[in-house]
């Protein structure tokens, strides 16, 4: 019988990439296809996606498939969450797809909260306040563009409008709806009363559909482009949520974090915690597979590194983030900066940011490379370990491991921190979680699995998970 193949289109802030897999042997196959460069652009003073090229960037991976013989039954595209794209009645953009580290938003929040307080917000919708949410960032439009704003018909969140280039269909996924802060989590809809009172034209929003559900067929002219028909079927288009689905684990309490440009650090609750005192800790409840609650932290992540990294290159001085882990570990500075402070989302300079921190706070400056990146991964192994004390005192768990997947997984220096500076034992592993929780709905929809239980199980047999101990355990 000939393999059934499945493809997951998954799209970063700085990559993409098409991934095939099918069944052997029991165990879930992978093979990248394709790799594409992803990253924002400038353009008219606004930090942008250019969504049109990552659409012909999709369409050649999926071509990519054809040449090789191995067309897949169904294709699924995960992205980031919070940005959008705004049709007129023609369906034609109105404006580009503003990238949420743009500042536009900066100082939206107060119209915000002129028409809904900051308290009574998070307990309507159990949503982290970060100045780039969808909610501000349609207050910014709003504010700063209103004739853009009154043409609107359709918005669309990234991978919705991916879909709709794909289909003519125009679906709003779940998972990455939630993350608009204008989703109630006790209906799992839009909280059109809340939308109404901030101005929002109501039809703009389309109706929610979950994870597994199929958008449609690929139109006619895509299916010549790209020589074969398929099914387009919504993962957890939420990359988070879709990584979070492939934690290899069969626990209900299980504590992970989605490593990579953003650490996600937190658990699964079947209720949203709406509380006070979730909001005072700034945890969310973000909406994952089969309406579990991914209720975590957003902390800064890779990005530090990432972007350290880019500096030294444009520096001349290139190094892999294998050969950056290694040399860091052999640093002693103590120095600690808090990942989540607003000045490391989008600064000129990292490294100036870093020791600027460092200065203020009567620190040791890093002073050469491998102390900076020693103080960034020391600094994301402390945030991990206060994050894991305010989520066991929420939940009233005590959490024995952390699985730690994604591209962050690779970081061994980074995952020995994690394990010594919480107590618990880390597991590392899948690295291409994003893609594999995508296939794993998509899998799931074509019968390979009878559930998300049966992936988990199959995907701990299926990929190296590697084991760090803490030298003290906590439990």
């Amino acid at each position: 019988m000939d393999n059934r193949y499945y493809l997951a289109v998954d799209i970063g802030a700085s990559s993409g990439r098409h991934i095939l897999s099918h069944m052997e042997n029991g165990k879930i196959i992978l093979e990248e296809v394709y790799r594409f460069h992803n990253g924002m652009t400038e353009k008219d003073g606004h930090k942008i996606w250019d969504v049109d090229r990552l659409f012909e960037e999709i369409l050649t991976g999926m071509k990519k498939c054809s040449e090789i013989g191995k067309m897949p039954y169904s294709i699924g595209i995960d992205t980031w969450a919070v940005d959008f794209v705004l049709l007129d009645n023609d369906d034609r953009k109105i404006m580009d797809a503003v990238a949420y580290r743009d500042d536009r938003t900066a100082g939206i929040d107060k119209k915000v909260y002129e028409v809904i307080s900051e308290d009574e917000l998070y307990a309507r919708t159990g949503i982290q306040k970060q100045n780039f949410n969808t909610i501000y960032q349609l207050m910014a439009v709003k504010s700063q563009e209103p004739d853009a704003f009154e043409k609107a018909k359709s918005m669309l969140m990234i991978p919705d409008y991916l879909n709709f280039l794909l289909t003519g269909e125009k679906v709003q996924e779940y998972t990455n709806a939630t993350t608009t802060q204008l989703v109630n989590p006790v209906t799992k809809d839009w909280d059109y009363e809340l939308i109404d009172r901030l101005g929002y034209p109501k039809d703009i929003f389309g109706e929610i559909k979950n994870p597994g559900s199929e958008v449609g067929k690929l139109r006619s002219e895509v299916s010549r482009k790209v020589g074969f028909d398929c099914k387009v079927i919504l993962p957890a288009t939420h990359d988070t949520a879709s990584a979070v689905m492939a934690v290899p684990t069969q626990k209900d309490d299980t504590l992970y974090i989605s490593s990579g440009t953003w650490s996600l650090m937190g658990t699964e609750l079947v209720s949203a915690d709406c509380s006070s005192l979730s909001m005072e800790h700034n945890l969310t409840n973000e909406g994952g597979y089969d309406y579990r609650f991914r209720f975590l932290k957003n902390i800064m992540g890779l990005w530090m590194i990432q972007s350290v990294k880019k500096e030294w290159k444009e520096s001349g001085e290139d190094y892999s983030f294998g050969e950056i882990c290694k040399r860091a570990s052999r640093e002693t500075i103590s120095s600690i900066v808090d990942c989540n402070d607003s000045r490391f989302l989008a600064p000129e300079s990292m490294c100036k940011a870093v020791k600027t921190y460092c200065e203020e706070s009567g620190q040791q400056v890093p002073e050469t490379k491998w102390e900076m990146a020693a103080v960034i991964y020391n600094s994301l192994a402390d945030c991990y370990r206060i994050c894991c004390r305010e989520i066991e005192a929420l939940t009233g768990v005590r959490y024995d491991c952390i699985h730690i997947v994604g591209g962050g997984a690779n970081a061994d220096y980074l995952n020995r921190l994690t394990a010594e500076a919480t107590g618990k034992t880390v597991y590392a592993g899948p690295t291409e979680a994003t893609a594999i929780g995508n296939l794993a709905v998509q899998m799931i929809e074509g019968k390979e699995f009878k559930s998300l239980k049966e992936a988990r199980d199959s995907i701990f047999g299926s990929f190296e998970i590697k084991t760090y101990e803490p030298s003290e355990k906590v439990c």
